[in-house]
């Protein structure tokens, strides 16, 4: 897909309500088209299941379509998302939400974008999230105040397979050199540094991937144009293609046991840590008024948080707890060798 957005953060000149609202139905295509993608891409990764569908409406403006894939071949639960949606922005979420200004005058906003969370049914396969958003903020008069870009993926295995990692991060590489050689390792230690339960000591939730947020055009490491950030950010959104399908098909038919199920459902449990305490897109969604079943698809269908204090030996950490849990410190796993 081709990008043809195009933006600017200092615009000269107030911009008319019609460039506006041509610019956004612009964004919104770009969303959508996005989302039908990679639906069409993980249904056929699955092997056997689909996604229903349910549209929605924000009471304040905009609205989404939510995508579920429940008890599937491959997948136990995968969701899929888009949402386009605008209005006044809450006081409750400006400190978190960031941005020229947001801590000043009142202000509205606009953001776009997809989200991913896939649980595999098999705990050799690891939990894979995306996300890909444009974001704009305006004054009271339309005025265009900033505007940019956000997003990610990271990878987080409930099964130690080092090697997975490897591939996960060699394909994230690949993709951000083909447009700027320093996004890959900028990006890297930005997903080092959010994806960490702080309430655990800064225990990381997997073994990373790339994380960015508030990268405008023309600005900072990246010395991209609007245009060149939209073929960026959509790169990222598919390429999921070469940095975990492959890792399905390596691992899905593999033969697992009880042990191998009760880590999963462990890891799991710290994953919904995550998400429901430290997730910047989970707060967000829930304090300015988003459907509760789509900001809360990246739950898990099952998980569990029995820990050492279980009277069961066969739920007591062991050796693929400790394997996993020295996966879990950030390296760099895409110059590593086999």
């Amino acid at each position: 897909m081709t990008a043809t957005v195009i933006i600017s953060t200092t615009p000269a000149g107030r911009p008319t309500a019609s460039a506006t609202a041509v610019r956004r139905a612009r964004v919104a295509g770009w969303v959508a088209a996005l989302h039908d993608e990679v639906t069409d891409a993980f249904t056929a990764l699955d092997g056997g299941g689909r996604f229903g569908e349910e549209r929605w409406q924000r009471a304040e403006g905009g609205g989404g379509v939510s995508r579920l894939l429940v008890d599937g071949a491959t997948f136990e639960k995968a969701g899929i998302n888009r949402s386009v949606v605008d209005g006044p922005l809450p006081a409750a979420v400006r400190a978190r939400f960031g941005g020229r200004g947001a801590m000043g005058e009142p202000l509205s906003f606009f953001a776009a974008g997809v989200s991913l969370v896939v649980h595999p049914r098999s705990p050799l396969v690891p939990t894979v999230h995306l996300n890909v958003r444009y974001v704009e903020l305006t004054d009271g008069s339309g005025e265009l105040r900033d505007a940019w870009f956000g997003g990610g993926t990271d990878l987080t295995p409930t099964y130690p397979s080092p090697e997975d990692a490897r591939a996960f991060h060699r394909a994230l590489r690949a993709v951000c050199d083909v447009h700027h050689q320093s996004l890959y390792p900028r990006f890297k230690a930005g997903c080092d540094a959010y994806f960490r339960n702080a309430h655990r000591g800064g225990e990381a939730r997997g073994v990373g991937g790339i994380f960015f947020d508030h990268v405008r055009p023309d600005e900072d490491l990246s010395a991209l144009d609007g245009p060149a950030l939209f073929a960026f950010a959509g790169d990222v959104g598919r390429s999921l293609g070469t940095a975990y399908a492959p890792i399905v098909d390596r691992r899905r038919t593999a033969r697992y046991g009880e042990r191998e199920r009760r880590l999963q459902l462990r890891r799991r449990g710290r994953y919904v840590e995550f998400n429901l305490l430290h997730d910047r897109g989970t707060l967000f969604g829930l304090q300015t008024g988003a459907r509760i079943e789509s900001v809360l698809m990246s739950l898990p269908p099952v998980a569990s948080w029995t820990g050492m204090s279980s009277t069961s030996p066969g739920d007591r950490p062991d050796s693929l707890d400790a394997a996993l849990e020295a996966m879990l410190v950030p390296r760099d796993w895409a110059g590593e060798e086999d």
